[in-house]
């Protein structure tokens, strides 16, 4: 068994209780509102704005012997730079209003997602910071595309309220392949289990804040 083949089935159980989460559900089935999926994107703008300042934390942590990891934080540097800014756009396209959602707080569940990875990485193993990326990565192949699609039908919301979600969906199949190489060439056993527990913390902590996005019938109060 390959390591990335041991995360996916040491994870398995903290997915599930992500991807139960009741909202997930109600975007899949057609039941959502746009007021579930503006608090999801406002959410996904307070994570995704430390992608890039977090990946330049591990690099600059790694050691010289972690150098293809190195490497590879570089190419997703490059690749996420300006990702928040598409969410906004989003955020825009639905009615929202960019420079509210940019001073808005973020809700306790981002910030401890947030906090925690920065700790991983500041006072830990660097390397844990992959676990993130597992979580983030995985579970926007599997659901980004699909979510869209349902949302988009039940919204009735143009394409432009979609960009932070088709460019994680499907069509991001190159990154989960690129993640499983790097994570099957990891050889040092205690790299392996920080980036398993950051994974399983991180997938908690994700269905928290799917969790804490207002319920359908709370939404249609609204």
């Amino acid at each position: 068994m390959s390591f990335h083949e041991r995360l996916q089935r040491e994870t398995a159980a903290e997915r599930a209780h992500l991807l139960s989460a009741p909202v997930i559900q109600d975007a899949l089935s057609g039941r959502v509102t746009l007021t579930q999926y503006r608090a999801f994107l406002e959410q996904a703008f307070h994570h995704v704005r430390h992608t890039v300042p977090l990946l330049m934390a591990c690099g600059a942590r790694l050691p010289a012997t972690h150098e293809s990891l190195r490497r590879a934080v570089a190419e997703y540097i490059e690749e996420e730079i300006g990702h928040e800014e598409w969410i906004l756009d989003d955020i825009v396209a639905c009615g929202g209003d960019r420079e509210t959602a940019r001073r808005s707080a973020p809700g306790l569940e981002a910030e401890l997602m947030v906090s925690y990875a920065y700790d991983w990485i500041a006072r830990k193993n660097p390397v844990g910071f992959f676990g993130m990326v597992h979580v983030l990565e995985g579970t926007s192949v599997q659901i980004a595309t699909t979510a869209a699609e349902r949302i988009a039908q039940t919204l009735h919301l143009p394409p432009a309220a979609f960009s932070y979600l088709n460019s994680h969906g499907s069509l991001d199949q190159d990154h989960v392949l690129f993640f499983a190489t790097l994570m099957d060439g990891l050889a040092d056993e205690e790299d392996r289990l920080a980036v398993i527990h950051v994974a399983r913390v991180m997938y908690r902590l994700y269905g928290d804040l799917f969790r804490a996005l207002p319920a359908s019938d709370q939404a249609l109060a609204a």
